[in-house]
């Protein structure tokens, strides 16, 4: 049986010198004394990026299983909680900083998560925002929507651009940047961290759009009106 939390997480070490190395860049400058969270944070991809910049960091998830895999080898600064990101635990601007990678397209209603993340950051701090993006042609879209489906039952919708900005600017969050990072995607091993075997990986392997294929992931910082 495929070991999915493992493979996630060998996923999050190959790519951590790279996002590390992004994030520094979309949210300098640091002042060192921040408090963050991640939501939705999985293995704690986003987490560990922040950890060597800020004081503390605190990620949540529903998924024990993911927080037991953050937990291990976490930086000192970094606690891991179980929690759901469209409820979040915590009081009115708790956060200098927070934001979410990749949980977007997961989420049933993805709207309830940037409320979510606008109410526990402070006024005058900041969010950081990364997911996959849906196409401009919404048939193409849908097409991605099945195939991601079949991969992954917990998949919802990917969000084009213009639905990430709005639901930005809906909450009072100022966009100070942006960025699209195109990423070839091999669908084998794709289909390996989400575990699937049997029927269920031949169904979806039929639904991928290629063997190999491009996606478009959105970066967002953005900052909350206020002091």
């Amino acid at each position: 049986m495929v070991d999915v939390v493992a493979l996630r997480r060998g996923l999050q070490d190959d790519r951590a010198p790279e996002l590390e190395a992004r994030v520094a860049r979309l949210l300098a400058p640091f002042s060192g004394d921040e408090r963050a969270l991640d939501a939705g944070c999985g293995t704690g991809a986003l987490a560990y990026a922040l950890a060597p910049r800020v004081a503390e960091v605190i990620g949540v998830d529903p998924s024990p299983a993911f927080l037991e895999a953050a937990r291990q080898g976490a930086p000192a600064n970094c606690t891991f909680l179980e929690a759901d990101a469209t409820a979040l635990p915590f009081e009115y601007g708790a956060f200098d900083l927070s934001g979410c990678l990749r949980v977007l397209h997961h989420v049933r209603r993805p709207e309830l998560v940037v409320s979510e993340l606008a109410r526990v950051t402070r006024p005058g701090g900041r969010i950081i925002l990364a997911d996959q993006l849906g196409h401009v042609d919404t048939t193409v879209s849908i097409e991605l929507d099945r195939f991601e489906r079949a991969r992954d039952p917990s998949h919802q919708r990917l969000l084009p651009d213009g639905d990430i900005r709005y639901l930005l600017d809906a909450n009072d969050l100022v966009v100070a940047s942006n960025e699209i990072v195109r990423e070839q995607r091999d669908v084998e091993r794709f289909l390996d961290l989400a575990g699937l075997e049997g029927a269920e990986r031949e169904r979806a392997r039929h639904l991928a759009p290629a063997p190999v294929y491009e996606i478009e992931v959105g970066w967002y910082v953005a900052h909350k009106r206020g002091a």
